[in-house]
């Protein structure tokens, strides 16, 4: 990324919003002695191990556990380092970790390390039920981060370890394994083990062969919904759809109480809201019961005519919204005044999550298909972070000073600026530190929360299984957003080094047995020789049925594919005819093109939108949103241009 804007600037910002790396402080080691700063994992068990660091530890000839338990066998990696496994006979109740030398001198942790107990309260299978090798089998309970293997049997009957880099795990209180698909036939109860040594017995169930394919899909998980759309009509300023924390309803004034767990999920998470027009316009609205605090502020206002893109169209007459407080102001005022939808001619019908969930059957999968925004094609060169901002991005055209290792097309900025997008990256010190802030380091991403760790929020980074981790980033309202475009995209921190930064959706890979999208052709290219890469004469042009009054389109669509052409998502689909090409994407008289002048799909722009689907054709998705074309396409037709190309299908996902 970016180096450093103005170092000076940057050095005083460094000193005082980054107390984990202070100048100062890595001064003042020297002479600290002995001292213990930090320890990972901050949770443990016997048997785990842990990593201590501080200084003066050269010296050190004992670790002291609560409990007075003492170990003498440990590895000094350094004098600022020590690895030791944590023994037997540990307080429960846990309590602060002492350092030792052959002085007799001591020093204490600042924080108390805190003793985890593995227990399992249920599976997702109960005894005598059968299940299928490549099914799931879920594990829930409490500090099951512990468990590191699952035990069953192979077709001939002896044991086979499943290890805890192939589990699932959604938290400390839930694991999901996948059963060997050459699991043995028959009925057996299989073996849970965990770090410290504790071994459960699992349900002993009837296992049978695997099922063919099988993956992971989305579902809907509805935590309320409208039984009485004629009753509870459209919205009223009167509050009528009014959500409150179970127990927190005291006016009774809520059309529903919701348990503390989807509360705390509609909080912190993300959840959606499925209503119906009942009104040629429409407004939705997301404040709290009192009125004074409103999501997005003045934002906050989902209409026609405003904020349309994220307004999606269910295609049955239903549409929808996602929503992600984030850090918005509203979420510290919904415990106490509620969670409140307002707005104008429309009904609300649902509130629900999406969710992961195994899917049996068929030839094909769901796999999560990466999206590269950035890659770091020197990993070596460009090296872990530091502070003087190697790791900075721009939005392309804004790095005036030459500080940014890449500038970003506007897409893929609106993307890190409104979505969700993911940063993976390796560790290259025992302790590492991820930091997000923007380049002048005067706003950075969830403030004092903004320091993933072993640590601290470790929870939030997740194990790829090959020595990189990754973290999801969505900056919803956080301040960080308005400063982006000036001030770039800033990661820093410690002891690792990006590798990516990429967005990532499900999609199904294979053949039958999925109900998911396919592929709704609404015009295929039946002579492709013949009508052959695109010319500027304008082939490639499409009509509304009736309006190709001098028949110069290769097709007219009917009224209701045109209207989706208009106002939802669609495909084309081509194929390359030369070294290099270009998909521009305009109406028949030129004179108004989607996008402007970002309407260049071409290996030089753009590219990271055209999606190879590895049989040598292409694809890009389309959506015009309140372009300016949408209103010219009636009356101008629909053209496809560039060179270098032909079209072979358009198609929408249904």
């Amino acid at each position: 990324m970016k180096k450093l804007f103005t170092y000076l600037v940057g050095i005083i910002a460094l000193a005082g919003a980054f107390t984990a790396c202070n100048v100062k402080e890595s001064e003042d080691t020297a002479v600290l002695g002995l001292n213990i700063k930090v320890f990972a994992p901050t949770k443990v068990v016997s048997g785990s191990q842990m990593t201590i660091s501080g200084t003066g530890f050269t010296d050190v000839t004992e670790v002291v556990f609560p409990e007075a338990v003492t170990v003498t066998n440990f590895q000094k990696v350094s004098d600022g380092m020590i690895k030791v496994t944590v023994p037997a006979g540990v307080a429960a109740e846990g309590g602060n970790i002492i350092v030792r030398n052959e002085a007799g001198e001591e020093a204490v942790s600042r924080l108390p390390m805190t003793v985890g107990n593995p227990v399992i309260t249920g599976y997702s299978k109960q005894p005598g039920e059968s299940i299928q090798g490549g099914e799931l089998l879920t594990i829930y309970g409490k500090d099951l981060e512990f468990i590191t293997s699952v035990e069953l049997l192979n077709k001939d009957g002896n044991p086979v370890v499943i290890p805890d880099s192939q589990f699932y795990r959604k938290g400390t209180s839930t694991v999901i394994i996948i059963v060997p698909k050459n699991v043995y036939e028959g009925t057996f109860t299989g073996k849970v083990n965990t770090v410290n040594g504790k071994e459960f017995n699992m349900p002993e169930l009837a296992y049978e062969p695997a099922a063919e394919g099988g993956g992971w899909v989305k579902v809907k998980k509805p935590f309320w919904t409208n039984e009485d759309p004629d009753g509870n009509g459209k919205v009223a300023w009167n509050g009528t759809y009014r959500f409150a924390l179970e127990g927190n309803d005291a006016n009774d004034e809520c059309i529903a109480e919701l348990p503390a767990d989807v509360w705390e999920k509609v909080k912190t998470g993300t959840f959606y809201i499925s209503f119906q027009p009942v009104a040629d316009w429409y407004q939705v609205r997301v404040t709290n019961g009192w009125w004074d605090t409103q999501w997005q502020g003045a934002d906050n206002d989902f209409s026609p005519n405003n904020m349309a893109d994220q307004i999606i169209d269910n295609e049955d007459g239903t549409y929808y919204i996602e929503i992600n407080f984030g850090n918005d102001p509203i979420v510290a005022t919904l415990d106490e005044k509620h969670l409140l939808f307002t707005g104008d001619g429309y009904m609300p019908l649902e509130l629900y999550f999406i969710e992961e969930e195994w899917q049996e059957g068929g030839e094909g999968h769901m796999e999560i298909v990466k999206t590269p925004l950035w890659t770091n094609e020197d990993p070596e060169g460009n090296g872990k972070v530091a502070w003087n901002g190697t790791y900075r991005f721009a939005l392309e055209g804004h790095d005036g000073n030459n500080e940014c290792i890449a500038e970003l097309p506007e897409d893929s900025w609106n993307i890190i600026k409104t979505s969700t997008f993911y940063l993976r990256f390796q560790p290259v010190a025992d302790w590492y530190q991820v930091r997000v802030t923007n380049g002048w380091w005067d706003t950075q991403w969830q403030g004092a929360d903004n320091d993933f760790s072993p640590n601290n929020m470790a929870d939030l980074i997740i194990d790829n299984g090959d020595g990189t981790f990754y973290i999801e980033i969505n900056f919803g309202d956080d301040p960080i957003v308005a400063t982006l475009d000036e001030k770039h995209l800033l990661f820093t921190g410690d002891g690792y080094i990006p590798l990516e930064i990429y967005t990532a959706e499900e999609k199904w890979v294979g053949g039958g047995g999925q109900s998911g999208p396919k592929e709704v052709p609404f015009w295929t290219n039946e002579d492709p020789d013949g009508n052959g890469k695109v010319a500027w004469n304008g082939t490639y042009r499409f009509a509304l049925e009736g309006n190709d009054g001098n028949n110069e389109c290769i097709a007219e669509l009917p009224a209701d594919v045109w209207e989706k052409v208009k106002t939802s998502t669609f495909y084309v689909q081509f194929v390359v005819n030369a070294d290099w090409y270009q998909v521009r994407i305009t109406n028949g008289w030129w004179d108004t093109q989607w996008q402007g002048a970002d309407n260049d799909f071409s290996p030089n722009n753009m590219a990271d939108q055209i999606i190879d689907n590895g049989d040598g054709t292409f694809h890009i998705e389309i959506n015009f949103g309140d372009d300016p074309i949408v209103g010219t396409l009636d009356e101008k037709h629909l053209l496809f241009t560039g060179d270098g190309y032909t079209p072979m299908k358009l198609y929408f996902l249904e």
